[in-house]
């Protein structure tokens, strides 16, 4: 049960989180879903950190890598909202904001854990 509830904080305050970058993107800017990309990038950015930690030194417990990789980098990305915004980009007849939406998401996010295993060598 402590294992659920630790998922459950960290998928709430990673899902607050998203709300909060989200709703602040689409104030600064409109027609290509930054907030989505942006909280993608960087909860991959995130997720390739702790995973780094965790496979160098074992320094995380179980309930830490539930807390952040599973509850928190899991409500604070969202892939659902990405196939939504991508099927808008269809239904428009947009097919260079999806393929620029669709190729940037994942190979930046690919790029971004990369990169976060890269920084967690310095922990």
């Amino acid at each position: 049960m402590k294992q659920v509830l630790l998922v459950f904080v960290g998928g709430g305050v990673g899902s607050a989180l998203r709300y909060v970058v989200g709703t602040f993107l689409k104030t600064v800017s409109s027609g290509f879903p930054w907030g989505t990309f942006s909280v993608n990038v960087i909860g991959s950015l995130l997720i390739g950190i702790f995973m780094g930690i965790v496979l160098k030194n074992s320094s995380f417990s179980e309930n830490q890598t539930l807390l952040l990789i599973t509850g928190f980098c899991g409500g604070f990305t969202t892939f659902s909202a990405f196939a939504y915004e991508n099927q808008v980009f269809l239904k428009e007849g947009d097919l260079t904001n999806f393929f620029i939406y669709t190729l940037g998401s994942i190979g930046v996010g690919i790029m971004a854990v990369f990169l976060g295993l890269f920084i967690s060598k310095s922990f």
